[in-house]
């Protein structure tokens, strides 16, 4: 029987995929929209029920003023419609026909939904419209700049590039670390006993990624695993009981991947350091050390070590350097004293 969560693809294979391909992206549709937004951002469905299966394709907000006042020739429909004050109280100064015939303009389009700020009212002939066409309407009590601005922020998550990678993930010294190797290599021992020295699990077996403003990785578990391990011999562990709530944390950024290696299988290593080693995760570098494992190292000093020597590293120290510099200089003055 396979782990829980894990894939029927070799790990070397799913480690491979996660950090060559493109970061893809999820469809997002109204109904997962407003599945996962109604409660923080307050809406409910007023009309238009039937379409929401509509896709948001730009991760954004619109407010079609333009639109309303009749210029079309550009509309940003891919984006969920805001309405809020100055719309309503520009289409309240038109007659209802005028007011039926800019909605009808708007909702011809293929416009994901349209949300009401500040609880403003909706007209009986606008909900026919809406249930008509298949256009959700929203209603919110949020001031308009307010549901911008964390409208804006949820659909620049939901619509995040992400991955899944084999590893578990550990927050060492305030330091990201993803643990990776070939299944049976001691990742588990290893990540329990970093939790007995007072570090944080963020994922086991099974880490899921996410690119953040394209820069910054975010890794987590899956919500169903979260704050559970899986131990050879003992089976399911429950981190957060036995260790306390302080063992387990919900996400953090990865700054370090450690790649545990059978020794036999470690040809060449640089034994110096004076050269990082990166991989690309979702199109971003991330600083990369191999460890070779055999009976009798310690992996969890040498990771909290390369923790704290990636710390450093971030800085712009690299003790390698320094002492190659020291040589160098040392090398070079004995030289001068000889002549």
């Amino acid at each position: 029987m396979p782990r829980h969560g894990k894939s029927i693809l070799a790990p070397s294979s799913i480690y491979s995929m996660a950090t060559k391909r493109k970061p893809t992206r999820e469809k997002i549709t109204t109904e997962r929209f407003f599945r996962e937004q109604a409660e923080p951002l307050e809406m409910r469905l007023v009309a238009g029920g039937n379409g929401l299966g509509r896709t948001i394709i730009e991760p954004t907000v619109n407010r079609p003023s333009l639109a309303l006042a009749g210029f079309t020739k550009y509309i940003a429909f891919k984006r969920i419609q805001v309405i809020g004050n100055a719309e309503a109280y520009y289409l309240k100064s038109l007659s209802v026909r005028d007011r039926i015939k800019r909605y009808s303009k708007l909702c011809s389009y293929k416009i994901p939904c349209i949300v009401f700020t500040r609880n403003l009212r909706i007209d009986r002939e606008l909900k026919i419209i809406a249930n008509e066409v298949g256009v959700p309407f929203f209603h919110t009590p949020m001031v308009t700049m307010r549901f911008v601005n964390l409208a804006t922020i949820e659909l620049d998550l939901l619509f995040a590039p992400r991955a899944t990678i084999q590893g578990s993930m550990v927050d060492v010294h305030g330091v990201g670390v993803l643990i990776c190797g070939e299944s049976g290599i001691g990742k588990s021992e290893t990540v329990l006993e970093l939790i007995e020295r007072g570090y944080s699990l963020v994922s086991d077996d099974v880490t899921k990624m996410t690119l953040l403003d394209g820069r910054e990785i975010v890794g987590t578990s899956s919500e169903l695993a979260r704050n559970h391990m899986e131990v050879r011999g003992i089976g399911i562990i429950n981190v957060a009981a036995m260790f306390g709530a302080k063992s387990v944390r919900t996400e953090k950024r990865l700054d370090l991947v450690i790649s545990l290696k059978a020794w036999k299988d470690v040809k060449d290593i640089d034994r110096l350091g004076m050269d990082e080693d990166h991989m690309r995760i979702l199109g971003i570098k991330v600083r990369k050390i191999s460890i070779p494992v055999r009976p009798g190292r310690n992996l969890a000093r040498l990771i909290e070590v390369a923790a704290l020597s990636t710390k450093l590293s971030a800085s712009g120290y690299n003790p390698a350097r320094e002492l190659n510099d020291r040589l160098i200089a040392s090398m070079t003055s004995g030289k001068s004293s000889d002549k």
